[in-house]
């Protein structure tokens, strides 16, 4: 699968956006996923487990302060997240970003491809491969693979 680049940084700092209706509608479909799945999920319940990448352990070995952590953080990092969720649906349809809003596209578009790819249970060296349009899997790693390339041109520009 091929793609041009889609970002591009301008003199003034502010990064131009060139992607298909399309993408943006795609985009904003996997925003609402995922904001319903974080929201849907408590931090004294059952953790879905495409979700757990993004609320890291910090105490591997002391379930107690895990507990203590996860309690005290989860909150920030859920407001966080979906702060980064609302700054990506209000911009989708803008032709360009500032340095702001590009990490807040940055950390959204990651926590996306996170989630689907721990579902998916792929691994970094997975290849594309595309047989059968209509099966689900096979479509929700075409979507993970575009993400991924997504996410690398996103890292780029901010890196210029």
């Amino acid at each position: 699968m091929k793609f041009g680049r889609r970002f591009r940084t301008k003199r003034n700092g502010f990064v131009e956006i060139k992607i298909t209706d399309e993408e943006r509608h795609l985009i904003a479909e996997l925003i609402e996923q995922l904001r319903e799945l974080v929201l849907s999920t408590s931090p004294e319940g059952s953790v879905d487990p495409s979700i757990r990448r993004l609320y890291p352990t910090a105490y591997v070995e002391d379930a107690e302060q895990e507990h203590k952590y996860q309690r005290l953080m989860r909150d920030q990092l859920l407001e966080r997240r979906l702060a980064h969720l609302d700054v990506v649906e209000s911009t989708l349809r803008d032709e360009e970003l500032s340095p702001e809003t590009l990490i807040a596209w940055i950390t959204s578009i990651n926590d996306l491809r996170l989630v689907l790819g721990t579902h998916l249970d792929v691994s970094e060296d997975d290849e594309p491969a595309f047989r059968d349009e209509n099966d689900q899997e096979q479509q929700q790693r075409a979507i993970y693979h575009y993400l991924s390339h997504l996410l690398g041109e996103l890292v780029d520009v901010a890196n210029n």
